[in-house]
């Protein structure tokens, strides 16, 4: 199925809560993927997706779910209404703030919540109290909480999985099984994943009922008057080197992009303090104060906007010299997104990347997906230590998941086991 898309979410049929929110947002016009999902979902019916990270799916999904739970009430209190199961707690947050920041305009308020494994399952259970009307997860986690009885998956309207060939390679097949016992037969089904090997056709083939097929392909062009860089620096060494950086450039103004909200304030708290005009940008604030912000940075009365990738969509700067990747994106389409901020209009830019020992490997995977190496630099006084942390090596390659151990854990306990007792 492939569609054009329309010059504005209205024809989508979502509601003028929703529509408003877009705006504050900054979203123009919608993709591929939303333009094709968007009213599939919102007529109940399935959905099986090939669409990168990136391409827009999280709207896809959240944006009709929120309709569809604000304009129904249920009248069961203890009911989950959807189910967003995905692979990762970083993924996790970041849907969960999504599709709160979705639903900020709605008349009644939908409850989200987001669990994950790795950290105390006590707070989790208290805000599950009451349960969910949409619940992001991890599967162990999850299964953790219907252990505890402190989740009921029963009356489930909508399961979401998301980046589910990333599940899948990362060892959730058991815990996907043991979920899906857990929800209603009857139920509509949304399945999103960048690719589709035979792990997860089996679950397309397995969960879903005539559905619709979007097939989505990310555009990766850059344009050529960016001048891409990728700085080797220490992670902790990171906002010195922005500071360096910033006074030494001579950029009139420069956009920071930072993974967290939470990062964002406090890279805007450590420039400020060093004497650099610096203002934040992310999805806590208001529309007033968004707007104030971006107003201010195209007046130039400050020189650093410090941005989310949530926030920073639909960011239009004219003559803007530089962005920072403070923090890398999560996918390769995230990454033209943002440094397509600069060299606008045919306009030079300069676009930087911190590469730490912990994100290396993921800026060699954007650097495959859009077809470029960049060189190395490094910045003296600023030189990226030859060896990694000792945290690093001794963090484990997967997600935690809870409790429960993976087919893979179990596999890898038992052949070091037998090799100790050789």
């Amino acid at each position: 199925m492939s569609a054009a898309s329309p010059a504005s979410f209205t024809s989508l049929g979502l509601s003028e809560f929703l529509l408003s929110t877009l705006t504050e947002l900054g979203y123009e016009q919608p993709t591929p993927v939303q333009t094709q999902a968007i009213p599939v979902v919102l007529r109940g019916g399935d959905v099986v997706a090939a669409a990168q990270t990136g391409s827009g799916k999280t709207a896809a999904f959240s944006l009709p779910l929120l309709q569809t739970i604000s304009t129904n009430p249920t009248s069961s209190r203890r009911a989950v209404r959807a189910l967003v199961l995905v692979p990762t707690r970083e993924l996790a947050m970041q849907v969960g703030d999504a599709i709160r920041a979705y639903a900020q305009n709605l008349p009644e308020a939908v409850k989200v919540v987001t669990v994950f494994g790795g950290v105390s399952i006590n707070p989790q259970m208290l805000s599950l109290r009451g349960s969910a009307d949409i619940l992001v997860a991890t599967p162990g986690r999850l299964l953790d909480l219907a252990d505890k009885n402190a989740v009921s998956l029963t009356s489930l309207e909508t399961l979401v999985l998301d980046e589910a060939d990333r599940m899948l390679d990362l060892g959730f097949a058991d815990e996907l099984e043991a979920v899906l016992k857990l929800l209603p037969n009857k139920r509509q089904n949304l399945l999103f994943s960048a690719t589709f090997p035979e792990g997860v056709k089996e679950l397309t083939r397995n969960l879903l009922h005539n559905p619709t097929e979007i097939e989505v392909k990310v555009e990766s062009s850059i344009p050529e008057q960016v001048q891409q860089r990728a700085i080797e620096v220490d992670r902790d060494k990171r906002t010195s080197l922005l500071k360096h950086l910033i006074k030494e450039e001579g950029w009139s103004r420069v956009i920071v992009f930072v993974a967290s909200k939470r990062g964002v304030n406090n890279v805007t708290m450590k420039l400020s303090r060093a004497g650099i005009k610096a203002e934040a940008l992310h999805g806590d604030l208001t529309q007033t104060a968004r707007k104030e912000a971006l107003a201010n940075f195209k007046a130039k009365k400050f020189k650093v906007l410090v941005a989310t990738d949530l926030a920073a969509r639909g960011i239009d700067i004219a003559n803007l010299p530089c962005v920072v990747n403070y923090d890398l994106p999560r996918s390769p389409a995230d990454y033209v997104h943002r440094i397509g901020r600069t060299g606008r209009a045919g306009e030079s830019g300069v676009a930087l990347s911190f590469i730490d020992h912990e994100n290396d490997a993921h800026f060699k995977l954007i650097e495959k997906r859009t077809r470029q190496q960049l060189p190395r630099e490094e910045v003296k006084g600023f030189e990226r230590s030859p060896y990694a942390p000792v945290e690093l090596l001794d963090k484990p390659k997967g997600p935690v998941k809870g409790k429960r151990k993976s087919k893979k854990d179990k596999l890898r306990e038992a052949a070091a086991k037998e090799q100790q007792g050789k």
